[in-house]
């Protein structure tokens, strides 16, 4: 795993919460795949989703795992659907207070 700074970025483009602006950089699945971490599994990687906050390894959309959520769906249904751990779907519940998920962060 690689550690990288991030860029400096124009003031009205930042989050509303400052998270680690380390980009890193592993291997999942044979690639090589990069990102910023808001959370255990909720990240924001540049490429991804138009670096909208998802889950890691994953094109899953926070914003869609929430719609779902709010839709009526249970987490552990909604975890169980697309794969993911139930931690996950309770993390991005949580993280909904702290991050703008409309908002690229990398």
């Amino acid at each position: 795993m690689t550690v990288h700074k991030a860029k400096n970025r124009p003031r009205q483009n930042r989050p509303k919460r400052r998270f680690n602006q380390q980009l890193i950089t592993e291997i999942i699945g044979g690639e090589e795949y990069s990102y910023y971490r808001l959370g255990e599994y909720l990240v924001a990687a540049p490429g991804v989703c138009g670096g909208r906050p998802t889950i890691r390894g994953r094109r899953l959309d926070a914003r869609h795992i929430l719609a779902s959520i709010r839709a009526g769906e249970p987490g552990p249904r909604v975890a169980e659907d697309l794969g993911i751990p139930l931690a996950a779907v309770e993390e991005v519940i949580r993280l909904a207070d702290v991050y703008d998920y409309e908002q690229s962060y990398a």
